[in-house]
């Protein structure tokens, strides 16, 4: 996106997209705290501060790093001061302010409750089954990473081992070599395109994540890192909303759907 400011500053419904991300976090009943990624180099982070007076679970910012995966490691270190290694971490876009509460509500039930004999479908509306007691959530962004800590819940379910919010890919899928030329239709059956937040295992991540960046891996999500591990997580569908603020249009979209939130629209 070409824009005078970097895209998480741009303005929607008058203010920064990263603030209308953090306050939805932040006012997300299951969670107790929310850091943020901000660059050494970035010169617009000051002027929001006065706007964070009224996120009482806002821990405050961690330096980004030259990657997602750097930044994300250096927010789970600052994590470590309030949370334990087997606590789970929510890492979320901050770029993607519309993720519903009942969204989050379901891949904590998913990966807490060990739901992973359940296929996933997708949302079509409506009001997803929301589990009671808080989670120790931790949500995080890349150069704006957002880690976040939910309330305490015990465990996850067998052989779950983290999860994800996603959308099914219903567009069909074209395989093209070098010249632009088709060389194959994919089948889209079991195909997902990942979105956030996508949640972990603390110590688990900050392992998967240093193993990868060893190996010198491209990562380009969390749930890959854990992949790489031999991990399998849970896809769980997400409504299409959960839009990330990538071109110019999006804002146009995701003020929409901030208005249909609000009963505006």
């Amino acid at each position: 996106m070409q824009a005078p400011l970097p895209k998480q500053y741009l303005l929607l419904l008058g203010r920064p997209v990263i603030l209308h991300t953090l306050e939805r976090l932040c006012t997300h009943p299951r969670v107790r705290g929310v850091m943020v990624g901000i660059a050494d180099q970035d010169r617009h982070w000051q002027a929001l501060i006065p706007m964070l007076a009224n996120l009482p679970k806002f821990l405050g910012k961690y330096p980004g790093g030259e990657t997602r995966a750097h930044t994300v490691l250096n927010g789970l270190m600052a994590l470590s001061k309030h949370a334990k290694s087997d606590d789970w971490v929510l890492v979320h876009d901050a770029v993607r302010p519309c993720v519903r509460h009942e969204d989050i509500d379901q891949l904590i039930s998913i990966v807490t409750g060990g739901q992973s004999k359940k296929p996933p479908s997708p949302f079509k509306g409506g009001e997803a089954e929301k589990e009671k007691g808080p989670v120790d959530l931790f949500p995080a962004e890349r150069a704006h990473t957002i880690l976040v800590r939910p309330g305490r819940e015990q465990g996850g379910g067998e052989g779950v081992v983290g999860g994800l919010l996603a959308f099914p890919v219903s567009d069909t899928v074209k395989r093209v070599d070098n010249e632009g030329r088709v060389v194959e239709t994919v089948r889209r059956e079991g195909l997902w395109r990942a979105a956030t937040p996508q949640m972990f295992r603390i110590g688990a991540l900050v392992s998967a994540l240093e193993s990868a960046l060893k190996q010198g891996s491209e990562i380009t999500d969390e749930a890959s890192a854990i992949e790489a591990t031999g991990g399998h997580p849970h896809v769980v569908a997400c409504h299409a909303d959960n839009i990330k603020v990538t071109l110019p249009e999006d804002l146009g979209l995701a003020e929409l759907y901030l208005k249909q939130h609000q009963g505006k629209a």
